[in-house]
């Protein structure tokens, strides 16, 4: 009871500090799990801007980086508890509570593009499952967002779903690793502060690793020339919560204030990310880099090898409505 009295008061100080404190009818603090300085949390001091205007200054949001009040593991709890009033944050995080959220952290091979993703939330059940399973933490869902789909670090070309048969690859422990097991790869378990070194000494052909544009600032595409971009294999989601009771005290209007803020929000992320991209992929390319890209035939049988493996993954009620979900909803656009 201490500990939480005393953070208690670590966000009233904040608020004090920095002038937030009763501007508002509503005065909360969101916490990510990002640094104070990644584009992420930059992109979210803009939509706490635009919370403020479109709720014409009834609602004030403090966001602050990972573990300025709990630590980036704890924001599911403290969101609960309304020591924090939301937060923005990987999903994965809380795996060890239900495997569900593992699934809809990552659901490897599920999407090419963030709009699928978000298509699956608001038209193929996706929303409500995971709100659902967050109002059992008293937290509600307020949306999703995404980077973007990660591209694929390569020494060597990999055009099709065949040629990465035999290829050593960095891939996490979980799904990563059993997906490209799955389809023939060498998987090798390596910290990504590893991955550089690794492929300047052939340890490894290529890796697992992020978006384009910050895999092209580290230098890994100048040792790995051919890239895969876009992406066809990792997603990692955003989960956009906030306090299950606060949210049903607040009035209709600001309600929709909060809903609709978070879609602009998610549409903003992958636009502005979507432009960093461009701009790294220009520069590869420039220095004679080979930027390799999948056909959709392609993208579909790994996604098909990946839906192959999901199951394995689904062992909790709220995984298997997920998995399932996701299946349905590419089933549907095959027809």
């Amino acid at each position: 009871m201490k500990i939480w009295k005393k953070l208690l008061s670590v966000v009233a100080m904040v608020a004090v500090l920095t002038g937030t404190a009763f501007a508002a009818d509503y005065n909360w603090t969101f916490q990510t799990s990002g640094a104070a300085g990644d584009d992420v949390y930059r992109f979210l001091q803009t939509w706490s801007k635009w919370v403020a205007e479109d709720s014409k200054g009834r609602i004030n949001v403090q966001v602050l980086p990972a573990d300025a009040v709990v630590k980036y593991t704890e924001t599911l709890d403290a969101v609960g508890a309304n020591i924090i009033q939301g937060d923005f944050t990987d999903p994965s995080y809380f795996a060890g509570k239900d495997p569900a959220f593992s699934l809809i952290g990552n659901m490897v091979g599920a999407w090419s593009h963030p709009s699928q993703l978000f298509d699956m939330m608001d038209n193929g059940g996706g929303f409500k499952i995971f709100d659902d399973l967050l109002a059992t933490y008293n937290v509600k869902l307020l949306g999703v967002a995404c980077t973007g789909v990660e591209a694929f670090v390569s020494k060597i070309p990999i055009r099709k779903v065949e040629d990465l048969k035999g290829v050593k690859l960095r891939a996490p422990q979980g799904m990563v690793n059993n997906v490209f097991t799955a389809v023939g790869a060498t998987p090798v378990n390596l910290p990504g502060s590893e991955v550089y070194t690794s492929l300047e000494k052939g340890v490894i052909d290529a890796s697992d690793y992020t978006v384009f544009a910050t895999n092209q600032a580290q230098g890994m595409n100048d040792i790995a020339r051919f890239p895969i971009y876009p992406g066809f294999h990792s997603m990692p989601t955003m989960q956009v919560t906030m306090n299950l009771d606060t949210w049903k005290a607040l009035p209709a209007d600001l309600q929709e204030v909060m809903t609709k803020s978070v879609k602009r929000f998610a549409t903003y992320m992958v636009e502005e990310h979507e432009k960093l991209d461009k701009a790294a992929v220009a520069e590869a390319k420039a220095k004679g880099i080979e930027v390799v890209s999948w056909p959709d035939s392609e993208v579909a049988k790994f996604r098909a090898i990946a839906e192959s493996q999901w199951p394995k993954w689904s062992n909790s009620p709220t995984a298997k409505k997920w998995s399932e979900a996701v299946a349905a909803y590419w089933k549907s656009k095959k027809q």
